[in-house]
């Protein structure tokens, strides 16, 4: 059974990779020209949240996983690179977590507070928080460089990596990987159930009043572009806590069961495997929501891809003349 389970993530990240990689570039490009109908705002959050879905493909995907499975022994399975390739896996999915908090949030303001709107709602408010979240993230993070050591030594340079068993025993050890659960998902998973619930009370109370003031037949664009707002934000933030919530119940199952990971049986090691797998499906999945959720990005979408496919028929063309 874990031969055929071998086979089927190898093939799943090769194909995460093939999709995940194109999907988010394009989502950046479209984002970027600000022709989607979004305020500068939400364009600035949603290309965050884009380019981070990119780096954890990347990182996590291509570089640790896919060079692992397909090319081993490379550059990238000397240790320190190794290391550096495992911090920046973990701080790229933190930061496509939190991004998603912070537009979250951004989106609570916008809708719930009009006075606050205009301050905070801003495309420099948006750089600012994007920053000052990616720099505090890197920091949480070194930590994880030193959480892995080398397997093997050959001619003095230090190959593979594996995590040392000190990180589940030592209780400085224990501490951080507990905080950094917290910190990633249970507190996002908190937030983020907290924002939405205040947003949908706000705009249910708002919709009552409008709808008594301007009678009930009457179309409310105002409303309607809420309700648009709102079903993006829901998309976005379900897609996260539905994708993630195999690996959380993994992660609660060993730490009550105070079971290490490294002994696993196959179904719980399956298990755990699975909700990586579904953590880093959730990276590929937000192009695909605007593309539903909104009509001016499938308009941009189809342009996009239309010109790409122009150009590269007409290039193989003046090859061939």
């Amino acid at each position: 059974m874990l031969e055929i389970f071998y086979t089927i993530r190898k093939l799943y990240y090769m194909i995460l990779a093939v999709i995940g990689v194109p999907v988010n570039l394009l989502a950046i490009v479209i984002l970027s020209r600000g022709k989607c109908g979004l305020t500068a705002c939400t364009t600035h959050y949603l290309v965050a949240m884009a380019t981070a879905d990119l780096l954890v493909i990347i990182t996590d995907g291509i570089l640790y996983r896919i060079s692992y499975y397909y090319f081993p022994g490379s550059f990238l399975d000397i240790s320190p690179v190794c290391s550096v390739i495992y911090f920046l896996s973990r701080t790229t999915t933190d930061c496509s977590v939190w991004f998603t908090v912070t537009f979250s949030f951004d989106r609570c303001v916008a809708i719930c507070s009009q006075k606050l709107k205009t301050k905070y709602c801003t495309k420099k408010t948006a750089a600012v928080v994007l920053a000052t979240t990616t720099i505090l993230l890197c920091l949480k993070n070194i930590p994880f460089y030193f959480t892995v050591g080398p397997v093997w030594i050959i001619n003095n340079v230090p190959w593979d990596c594996y995590t040392k068993p000190s990180y589940y025993t030592d209780p400085g050890w224990l501490v951080f990987k507990w905080l950094h659960r917290v910190f990633t998902p249970f507190l996002p998973f908190s937030l983020i159930a907290l924002l939405n619930s205040l947003t949908v009370r706000h705009i249910l109370v708002a919709s009552r009043v409008r709808k008594g003031l301007r009678g009930q037949n009457r179309s409310d664009p105002e409303m309607d572009s809420r309700r648009k707002s709102v079903i993006l934000l829901f998309s976005i933030s379900g897609s996260f806590v539905i994708l993630w919530l195999v690996h959380v119940i993994e992660f609660l199952y060993y730490n009550i069961t105070d079971t290490d990971p490294n002994y696993y049986n196959d179904s719980l090691y399956i298990f755990q495997h699975v909700g990586i797998m579904f953590r880093n499906l959730s990276c590929c999945t937000n192009t695909f929501i605007y593309g539903v959720t909104q009509s001016k990005f499938r308009e941009q979408f189809k342009s996009t891809v239309s010109g790409a496919v122009a150009a590269i028929t007409k290039s193989i063309q003046n090859l061939r003349t």
